[in-house]
């Protein structure tokens, strides 16, 4: 044959698996996600805390995962040799997955408080029974974080560790909360009654948000799988993204209005406003070693959003790590340098 004729053939036939790659995503089930081994070890209302038992323990402190509010939190555990969760329990230490889980309309008064105190402080008190750990070490992510934080302000556990991944904590650095707060100050716009009248803001409600903050046109993820539709590996882990991607879960109406209110009109982690039953959140009050963790081109919590929180902790030992890409990009199914440079000599090996 001669070569024009095989490039040809060689072309078209890349054509062919790239568009039924591309069409594969919309004529097939989604890929089953989760599969780590675990066991359910507490539960209260829809929240469940997730055991995954370390594959040959090394590590006496275990780890405890807040994934925020807004997605489900399958992006730790996307599939084997793609998963966070895999990785770490690959790594000697037993993790705690707090999940949330979807709120009913029948949860429509659970607020920033009861998630806190109800619900977190709850859950690690029974993975240091579990576990019959003497500490702990936190890790939240986005807006788990943020919950992390607040939780350690006011903890009476013992966390020795507290990871903080691409987590909001100082509102007034983002100019996107800054559109926000300037329309519910100076135009005047009033959300509550409008949640109020919701009970549950919709999982669809919480997807277009974010997009609108993050990714207006909503096409690139759809062109780059359209690119690249002739790998049956991309397209497996494409698929399994963009179905975390969007998962999105209803938030219940007390939480929206209190983020909206004390996180983000009264900028309270940073102003010390908030209070979780008798005790005031000040972040002044945690001594537990910090890692913080930015992205450089995250557009929903810019780096000054989550580094601020470095100005305010007694830690002693702290650090701040910037790395390259966006707000998802810390978990690319390997262990990150900044995790294995620093929790290992921090938690108490066997």
């Amino acid at each position: 044959m001669n070569k024009p004729f095989s490039l040809l053939g060689d072309s078209l036939e890349k054509e062919i698996k790239r568009w039924t790659g591309f069409g594969s995503v919309w004529n097939s089930d989604n890929p089953e996600i989760g599969l780590t081994p675990r066991q359910a070890v507490w539960k209260k209302n829809k929240a469940t805390l997730w055991y995954y038992p370390a594959e040959e323990k090394k590590f006496r402190t275990p780890l405890f995962l807040i994934y925020s509010l807004i997605n489900q939190p399958s992006i730790l555990d996307l599939a084997p040799n793609n998963s966070f969760i895999e990785i770490m329990t690959k790594s000697g230490y037993d993790v705690y997955l707090f999940d949330f889980g979807i709120p009913g309309y029948e949860d429509r008064e659970i607020g920033m408080e009861n998630y806190i105190v109800d619900y977190i402080q709850k859950g690690v008190q029974r993975a240091l029974r579990h576990s019959k750990a003497e500490e702990i070490s936190l890790m939240g992510f986005c807006l788990g974080g943020t919950f992390a934080a607040m939780y350690a302000a006011v903890a009476d556990e013992p966390i020795k560790n507290l990871l903080l991944f691409v987590s909001p904590i100082d509102f007034a650095q983002s100019s996107l909360f800054d559109q926000w707060v300037k329309a519910l100050k100076e135009e005047g716009i009033e959300l509550d009654s409008a949640v109020d009248s919701l009970g549950l803001i919709p999982a669809k409600y919480m997807e277009y948000g974010m997009r609108l903050l993050t990714s207006p046109i909503y096409a690139s993820p759809y062109l780059a799988l359209l690119n690249r539709a002739d790998d049956p590996n991309y397209v497996e882990k494409w698929r399994r993204f963009n179905q975390w991607a969007k998962g999105h879960i209803p938030l219940t109406g007390a939480v929206a209005k209190d983020i909206t209110n004390k996180l983000v009109k009264d900028n309270g982690l940073v102003n010390g406003t908030i209070d979780l039953g008798e005790k005031r959140v000040d972040l002044g009050n945690i001594h537990a070693d910090l890692l913080v963790v930015s992205g450089e081109e995250d557009r929903l919590v810019p780096a000054s959003t989550s580094s601020a929180v470095m100005n305010f902790v007694s830690s002693k030992k702290k650090e701040y790590v910037l790395i390259k890409g966006g707000h998802a990009s810390l978990l690319k199914g390997k262990m990150p340098d900044f995790i294995e440079n620093w929790l290992p000599q921090r938690s108490n090996r066997i």
